[in-house]
């Protein structure tokens, strides 16, 4: 049986690291789930691989897209099982590695089948959510929806918007989409989660982001204005530096709240991980003893 292994774990554990040698060891390439790390503008805020790392190992998934271009999780199962369909002609054992639940979820166990949403309903919410606000958004979705909506994080625009952007291009309720029925794989799944001692895991987390700012994080988000609007960016790092540069508070205190939402995130990845029961645990460095888990997984 073929077996597809997921590398997961809150980001700077080193699952890039341990990925590398794990892809090194049996010769294979690394299927890259980082929904950040796909997009090719975002390098150094988002820890993509090294060139280094990239030429040890062959990645996919990584720098592959523009933040100008429409990509959902959705999207991302599709190509994935297509791209194992044509990688386990080669190889019986491939790997997974990153930290966004979503993508792996969506590999793991599929996702909802959703429609895409159309470029002029998604303008049209975009321009109402500018002009009439959040509050008035919830009221429709309320009105459309109840059922989602007593239970959407109404603070979240993005999820509110999401959930009408459906419902008006539809005609039906986003609840009447979401089944969250798990679809079955043709291959064994096995799920390794990394993970250190909370005081490590933070120092590595506040050493990372003062990497990423003498390697160009401040410049990078930088160019990055012009598109500050666009999903891609919602994200750890760049939304704190686009605060910066609007005068909101000064760089340090920017870069404090960086490191600071950071340890957040990791939070809520832990959190959704340890839901997973089939998830097994190991350090970092346990890579022999997880070569053992791999090997006598039945």
């Amino acid at each position: 049986m073929n077996k597809l292994i997921v590398i997961t774990g809150p980001t700077a554990v080193g699952k890039t690291a341990l990925t590398l040698e794990l892809a090194k060891h049996y010769g294979i390439p690394i299927i890259n789930a980082d929904s950040r790390q796909i997009y090719k503008e975002l390098k150094i805020g988002t820890a993509s691989p090294t060139t280094e790392q990239l030429q040890q190992v062959h990645h996919y998934f990584v720098g592959s897209k523009s933040i100008r271009d429409y990509y959902n999780a959705s999207m991302y199962e599709q190509e994935v099982l297509s791209l194992l369909e044509t990688l386990f002609s080669s190889s019986p054992i491939q790997v997974l590695s990153g930290g966004s639940m979503m993508y792996i979820d969506a590999v793991c166990n599929g996702i909802d089948d959703i429609p895409t949403v159309r470029d002029d309903i998604r303008n049209e919410m975009k321009r109402r959510y500018q002009e009439e606000g959040l509050e008035s958004l919830c009221e429709d979705l309320r009105r459309l929806d109840p059922e989602h909506y007593e239970v959407v994080d109404r603070q979240n625009h993005r999820r509110v918007i999401h959930a009408l952007e459906i419902c008006y291009q539809t005609g039906k309720t986003y609840t009447s989409f979401r089944t969250q029925a798990r679809k079955p794989r043709p291959f064994t799944i096995i799920k390794i989660g990394l993970n250190r001692d909370r005081d490590e895991l933070y120092q590595r987390i506040n050493l990372r982001v003062d990497d990423m700012m003498q390697q160009g994080l401040l410049e990078e988000a930088q160019s990055m204005l012009p598109y500050r609007d666009v999903n891609a960016l919602n994200t750890v790092g760049y939304k704190e530096l686009f605060d910066y540069f609007d005068g909101r508070w000064p760089l340090t205190e920017a870069v404090s709240r960086i490191k600071g939402n950071t340890r957040r995130y990791a939070r809520k990845q832990l959190t959704w991980y340890k839901r997973d029961e089939q998830v097994r645990w190991f350090h970092p460095n346990q890579q022999q003893e997880i070569l053992n888990f791999i090997s006598h997984y039945e």
